[in-house]
């Protein structure tokens, strides 16, 4: 790419809509982010904080009818999510092609044509709502909202500077809602705020990845990024972040289904750790990282979710 105009007509990212192979699996695979669908665990937030409650000392296997049928929104979830970034990048596809990395998607390069986009965003959508069906109608509702939320974020809301990032943390907490009614259980209601501030802390911090990856020419691919700065967003995020925090330590302290002697706040210093070391790598290479990234690559923060997991497991388990 040269001065904001496309690659030579013979590269991948120059090819035309027409050009594209009409069915390409591997494109097709890379077009809908299977890396992303890590962000629909979410789902299964309400089981590992109440499948202690199903578990019975006689029947080992008592927890498994819940965990499948957790699998099973989860799965509803990626297809939906799919199927959105499909649709998006569609949305999309003549900024795609200028910008320095998202000129390589499938979509944008040529390596997949549009009518194949269409015809599999279609599919998706079709097998979600099989897989949501046996869940309950309460579950179907959960998961056509965060379809219509992903929808109306990719032709509106993402215009909109703030609403887009809360449009992307309320997805997060449509996710947890869904997988309490998937499994029928009520869940407190800190724990969604706890997803919505943990969301909004992520969708905060690649906004400025994209400040910084792409500099001046920001706003030009991405128009929503004229109404933010480096300074906003660090702002923002280091007060999302310690109300992250706070938020996690009142839902310890106060959550009806948790330990009365608090024993919960035993992971409290796994939390400040990982939001902390989060928010300090975000800034290390001047966020160069992405969000995502940093997530799942980081030797210690991923130590510090693992040790999070067995702690909060033990306090769960001891409290029966």
């Amino acid at each position: 790419m040269q001065d904001g105009q496309l690659v030579a007509s013979d590269s991948p990212a120059g090819r035309s809509a027409g050009q594209a192979r009409p069915f390409a699996p591997p494109a097709l695979l890379r077009a809908v982010r299977p890396k992303q669908f890590t962000k629909n665990l979410v789902v299964f937030a309400a089981l590992l904080f109440t499948v202690r409650l199903a578990w019975q000392p006689s029947r080992p296997d008592s927890w498994l009818p819940l965990l499948a049928r957790a699998t099973l929104g989860f799965a509803a979830f990626c297809a939906v999510a799919a199927a959105g970034y499909l649709i998006n990048d569609l949305r999309d596809v003549d900024a795609d092609r200028r910008h320095p990395r998202k000129r390589l998607r499938p979509i944008a390069s040529g390596e997949l044509s549009e009518r194949s986009a269409i015809v599999a965003a279609a599919a998706l959508y079709a097998a979600a709502l099989a897989l949501a069906l046996p869940l309950g109608w309460r579950f179907v509702l959960a998961l056509c909202i965060y379809g219509a939320l992903v929808t109306s974020y990719t032709y509106l809301l993402k215009h909109l500077v703030l609403l887009d990032v809360l449009a992307i943390a309320l997805g997060f907490v449509l996710r947890a809602i869904a997988g309490a009614l998937a499994i029928r259980v009520p869940v407190s209601p800190w724990l969604y705020l706890c997803t919505l501030l943990g969301a909004l802390l992520l969708a905060i911090n690649k906004r400025r990845h994209e400040l910084v990856l792409l500099g001046e020419d920001a706003p030009d691919h991405r128009a929503v990024l004229a109404g933010y700065s480096v300074g906003l967003v660090d702002a923002l995020s280091a007060a999302v972040a310690s109300a992250t925090v706070l938020a996690y330590a009142l839902y310890s302290l106060t959550a009806a289904n948790l330990p009365a002697n608090h024993a919960m706040l035993l992971t409290l210093p796994f939390v400040l750790f990982g939001v902390y070391r989060y928010q300090t790598l975000m800034r290390r290479h001047d966020g160069r990282s992405g969000p995502e990234e940093v997530l799942v690559r980081d030797r210690p923060l991923l130590v510090c979710v693992a040790l999070w997991l067995l702690t909060a497991a033990a306090v769960l388990a001891a409290y029966r």
